[in-house]
C-alpha cells in the first residue's frame, strides 16, 4: 500500500512540475502536466527541450473544431 501511496505522490507532483515548466518554456501546459502525470520522466524531457519563440500555444474553441468537421 505504501509504494501506491509514494507513486501518487510522485505522480502528482510530476504533472503539477510540467505544467509550471511547461508555461515557463511556452509550450502546451494541459498536454504536459497529463504526460508529466501518467509518465513522470518525461518532465526529464521537457527540462531538455529549448523554449519556445513566438506566441504562446492556442487550443481552437469547440467551435473552431465544429467548423472544421463540418460536411454541409
Amino acid at each position: 500500500m505504501q509504494t501506491v501511496v509514494i507513486w501518487a505522490m510522485i505522480a502528482i507532483f510530476s504533472g503539477v512540475a510540467g505544467g509550471v515548466i511547461a508555461v515557463l518554456k511556452n509550450r502546451d501546459w494541459s498536454a504536459w502536466c497529463a504526460w508529466g502525470f501518467l509518465v513522470p520522466p518525461s518532465i526529464l524531457l521537457l527540462l531538455i527541450l529549448p523554449k519556445r519563440g513566438g506566441p504562446p500555444p492556442r487550443r481552437p474553441t469547440l467551435e473552431e473544431e465544429d467548423q472544421k468537421t463540418d460536411f454541409l
